[in-house]
């Protein structure tokens, strides 16, 4: 069973890799993408009910992707919210596990751990 996912990414580059990736290392589908931090936060209020995992990105094209944890972070209850950016320092990983961050990883370093933790932390289905 594959896992709703919402990827929250402003590189249409990256996203192109990424997508297909995603769904044959991780399961994963991806059901909607945004580029902006209030695009991300209307698209998870509007795919409340499918989405299970986020993946967000920190740097995006509008706002960041810290807007969108202190958005979902607190009421994101049964889903999983994951951060995936290059700047996966140890005072950001600090910062978005405050804000309600399940995981955070480096996009260059640690594809793998983020596949694992993905994939061995499925969330129930809504």
């Amino acid at each position: 069973m594959t896992i709703k996912t919402v990827l929250i990414e402003d590189s249409k580059t990256i996203r192109d890799a990424l997508i297909p990736t995603m769904a044959e290392l991780g399961d994963m589908e991806v059901v909607g993408v945004a580029e902006g931090a209030r695009a991300a936060v209307a698209l998870l209020d509007s795919l409340r009910s499918v989405w299970e995992l986020a993946v967000v990105d920190l740097f995006l094209k509008q706002g960041s992707g810290l807007d969108v944890l202190r958005a979902w972070g607190p009421r994101h209850r049964g889903r999983l919210l994951v951060v995936l950016s290059n700047y996966a320092t140890k005072d950001v990983r600090e910062q978005c596990a405050m804000l309600g961050a399940d995981g955070v990883f480096d996009k260059s370093t640690q594809l793998d751990a983020f596949f694992d933790f993905c994939s061995t932390r499925r969330t129930p289905s809504h």
